[in-house]
């Protein structure tokens, strides 16, 4: 097996992106199109880390970080390249980018119903804080 390579998405990867989280990413969000994640770029230039084994999109994780908060988005890993280190390799990758940012924590979105992600998250030394829910209103164009 080659090494794993992790670096950040470029605006040229957007299509592949999304095509990769159709594959890889359990529930969709009402950004996952290529003017959100462009958005996102234009923003954050080094927030989608990706990884990459023999130059294909083996995962990605959004590492956002507002100034305050440090945000895990989208970790995700092709199915046929789990258990091999990628997930842990893209949330240690995004924990550096926090910690040189100034982040003092990390939060993830981990769906309610993706028991195989809470045994990752946990794994990684994640944990849910169930005092918290997360309200939502989507925003008209």
């Amino acid at each position: 097996m080659t090494d794993l390579h992790i670096r950040a998405a470029a605006p040229a990867d957007l299509d592949d992106v999304l095509a990769f989280w159709k594959v890889a990413a359990e529930g969709n969000s009402i950004s996952d199109d290529v003017d959100g994640v462009a958005r996102l770029l234009e923003r954050d230039p080094e927030a989608l880390l990706l990884a990459e084994r023999d130059g294909e999109l083996v995962g990605t994780v959004i590492a956002g970080f507002d100034g305050w908060r440090c945000h895990l988005y989208r970790l995700a890993v092709h199915p046929g390249q789990r258990r091999r280190g990628v997930g842990s390799a893209l949330l240690a990758a995004a924990e550096e980018r926090f910690v040189a940012l100034g982040g003092r924590r990390g939060d993830a979105m981990v769906l309610d119903r993706n028991d195989l992600a809470h045994r990752a998250w946990r794994a990684a030394g994640y944990a849910p804080e169930p005092q918290w829910s997360r309200w939502v209103k989507p925003l008209a164009p």
